[in-house]
């Protein structure tokens, strides 16, 4: 099985600006992302696509291949599945890959092993594909929502508000720092989530996310202390 990685990275950004290219400990968000593909074991080709040339330059710089996206797929609506596909139409040679592996450059403290360690727990559990997670509190099993007549019933199902928290399935978060999809089941339905996808379970300081300042700032402390 070969693996290629994307790393989507478009220049707009609300909550931070440039967000992509702010420095984290002297080097760009998005290297993080881009040497931990770089240095998996496992992934063949590292792509980035963006629409902005500054980033596509330090793409470059820190050894990505890059493809330019159009600018109507890269606004702030814009889902994730067709800068896939649109990826995937301009990857060269995108046929020899059998799946592929999404990694946002908001997730820097998820390195090599956790894409290698992934990997492999999509090969052990024979998945067409793996989102990783954390685990979060499993009352939200126990909310409430009005239906289109106003009357009050449970997000899932009428017998999860009334039972005992132990009793609950688990409940997990998407994390954004992995995403695993089988290339042909996507090119089939447009959807990262197939009916053989695996959780891969990661802990809260590598699932740490960044959307602004203060989270920026506070990514950089937990690495300091390291």
């Amino acid at each position: 099985m070969k693996f290629v990685s994307l790393i989507p990275a478009r220049g707009g950004s609300k909550g931070l600006p440039r967000k992509n290219i702010r420095s984290l400990c002297d080097k760009p968000l998005i290297a993080w992302s881009i040497e931990a593909s770089l240095q998996s074991r496992l992934v063949e080709k590292t792509f980035v696509s963006t629409d902005d040339e500054e980033i596509a330059d330090v793409a470059r710089e820190y050894g990505a291949e890059v493809i330019m996206r159009p600018a109507e797929l890269a606004l702030d609506s814009t889902p994730t599945e067709p800068v896939i596909l649109d990826a995937l139409a301009q990857i060269p040679n995108s046929k020899e890959y059998d799946f592929l592996v999404l990694l946002q450059p908001t997730s820097p403290l998820r390195d090599a092993k956790d894409i290698d360690a992934s990997i492999g727990y999509l090969y052990k559990h024979e998945a067409t594909g793996l989102i990783s997670v954390t685990k979060i509190d499993n009352k939200i099993l126990k909310a409430l929502k009005k239906n289109e007549k106003g009357f009050l019933e449970g997000i899932v199902n009428n017998d999860y508000p009334f039972m005992r928290r132990q009793d609950l399935p688990s409940v997990y978060m998407p994390n954004g720092a992995i995403y695993i999809v089988k290339i042909e089941d996507f090119l089939k339905t447009h959807r990262l989530l197939t009916d053989k996808t695996v959780a891969f379970e990661m802990d809260a300081e590598k699932s740490f996310d960044i959307d602004t300042l203060e989270d920026l700032q506070e990514c950089q402390k937990i690495i300091q202390k390291r």
